[in-house]
C-alpha cells in the first residue's frame, strides 16, 4: 500500500529484459567489470536496494500513522546511490549523500537503526537529536546541509586533502538535475577541476527539481556539462543498478590516477512527490505515460529478473530479502523503542554544537561563576 501504483502488479517484461540486457553489453569495457562480479556481490546490491527500500516505505508508514510530520523519499532511484556505493572503496573514500541518497548511509555501514533514530531526534541518534542529516565519518558519511549543492564545494576541498596528502582514495557526492544549476556546484566544480582532484559528482537527473520540470530549467543535453568544466563524463542508465556500478569503477579508476575529478550522468525518475507532503501535485506534473514508463523499469523487479535469468536461485533471492525484511523490522522497533525511551534532555541542546578552544575553556574556568559572584555580594543596608 505504500509503494507506487505501478510497482503493485509489477512483473517483468521480455522487452524490457532485453533492453537492460543491451545496457550491460552496449561497453566493453563496463562489460568486463560486471561479468567479474561474484554472486555475493551481486547479491550485496539486491540487498542494498531492498534496503533502500523499505527504509522509505517504513517513513512514509510512519507518516500516514503521525509519527512523522513528512520524508524525503528516493523511491524509484535506488539504483544510482547503490550502484555507486558499491563500486567505492569503503575502507577509504568518502561520500556526501544527499536526504534523498539515505542509501549510501546504509551502504556505507550506517545501522538501520540510527537512520531512524535520525528522523525521530532521539537522544541516541547520530546527531543527539539535533538534525536528520546524518553523517558517521567513521563509516566515511559526510553530513550533509540543506541547501542543495552545498557539498560540491565541500568535496571539491575533501578529493583536494587527498591529493595533496598522496592517497588513493577519492570523494564522491550527488547533485539533482536542480542543484546543477546553484552557485556552489559551479565554484565547486571549477575548483575541483582547476586543481585535478580525485572528486565525482554524480549528476542524478530525476526529471524534475522539487516541482519543475527538467525541461523547464535546463535546454541542453544533461550530459553535456562536462565540457563546460573541461571534465570527463559517463552518462549511464540510473535505473540498472549494474550500468551504475561498472561506471563508478570507471569514474574511481580514472579519479585515482590523478586524472581529475569526473561526471556521472545518471538518468533516473522520482516515482512520488518533493517530499510525502506532496505526492499529489508530484502527479500533475508530468502525464501518466511517463509514471507508466518509469514504473515498468523499477530498479528493483528489474534487477530481481536479471538475477533470476543468469541463474541465481529463487530461494537464494527469498533469503536476501527475508533477511533485509527482518533488519528492518529490527530497527525500526528500536528506533521507536527510543523514542519512547530516550528522547534528549533539552539541557543538552548546545552540547557538541561547536568546539571550544584550549583557550577559551581554561579562560572559563578561571572566571567566577556567577553564584559566587552572588555570594560576594553585600547585602545592602536597610
Amino acid at each position: 500500500m505504500f509503494d507506487p501504483p505501478e510497482y503493485v502488479q509489477w512483473n517483468p517484461s521480455p522487452h524490457l529484459d532485453k533492453e537492460y540486457d543491451a545496457t550491460i553489453a552496449r561497453d566493453e569495457a563496463r562489460s568486463k567489470i560486471i561479468a567479474e562480479l561474484t554472486q555475493e556481490q551481486l547479491l550485496g546490491m539486491y540487498a542494498g536496494m531492498l534496503r533502500f527500500r523499505l527504509h522509505d516505505i517504513t517513513l512514509k508508514r510512519w507518516v500516514k500513522q503521525g509519527i512523522l510530520s513528512k520524508a524525503w523519499l528516493g523511491t524509484g532511484e535506488e539504483a544510482v546511490t547503490v550502484g555507486n556505493v558499491h563500486a567505492l572503496d569503503k575502507q577509504i573514500d568518502k561520500v556526501g549523500p544527499m536526504i534523498r541518497n539515505a542509501g549510501a548511509c546504509h551502504e556505507m555501514g550506517i545501522p538501520m537503526a540510527d537512520l531512524f533514530r535520525e528522523y525521530l531526534a532521539t537522544a541516541d541518534s547520530p546527531s543527539r537529536g539535533k538534525d536528520l542529516h546524518v553523517g558517521s565519518m567513521v563509516h566515511g558519511v559526510i553530513a550533509p546541509a540543506s541547501q542543495v549543492g552545498a557539498l560540491v564545494p565541500v568535496f571539491a576541498g575533501v578529493a583536494l586533502v587527498f591529493k595533496q596528502r598522496s592517497q588513493p582514495a577519492v570523494a564522491l557526492t550527488w547533485v539533482g538535475d536542480g542543484a546543477t544549476k546553484t552557485t556552489a556546484f559551479h565554484e565547486g566544480v571549477n575548483l575541483a577541476a582547476v586543481l585535478r582532484v580525485p572528486a565525482i559528482f554524480v549528476l542524478q537527473n530525476n526529471q524534475v527539481a522539487l516541482g519543475t520540470r527538467l525541461d523547464q530549467h535546463q535546454i541542453g543535453p544533461f550530459a553535456s556539462w562536462g565540457k563546460a568544466y573541461g571534465v570527463a563524463g559517463y552518462p549511464c542508465d540510473g535505473n540498472n543498478v549494474l550500468d551504475v556500478y561498472a561506471a563508478t569503477k570507471l569514474a574511481a579508476d580514472r579519479a585515482r590516477k590523478g586524472l581529475g575529478p569526473v561526471f556521472i550522468y545518471a538518468e533516473t525518475f522520482r516515482m512520488g512527490g518533493h517530499a510525502t507532503h506532496d505526492e499529489s501535485e508530484a502527479r500533475k506534473l508530468f502525464p501518466p505515460k511517463i509514471f507508466e514508463h518509469w514504473g515498468k523499469r523499477d530498479p528493483i523487479g528489474m534487477y530481481e529478473s536479471f538475477m533470476v535469468r543468469g541463474g541465481v536461485p529463487s530461494e537464494t533471492l527469498e533469503k536476501t530479502e527475508n533477511g533485509v525484511i527482518e533488519e528492518i523490522t529490527t530497527a525500526q522497533r528500536e528506533a521507536l523503542e527510543s523514542r519512547d525511551e530516550n528522547m534528549p534532555d533539552p539541557k543538552t541542546v548546545r552540547r557538541g554544537v561547536f568546539v571550544e578552544s584550549d583557550e577559551a575553556r581554561e579562560e572559563k574556568s578561571s572566571e567566577p561563576t556567577q553564584r559566587t559572584i552572588n555570594s560576594t555580594r553585600k547585602t545592602p543596608s536597610k
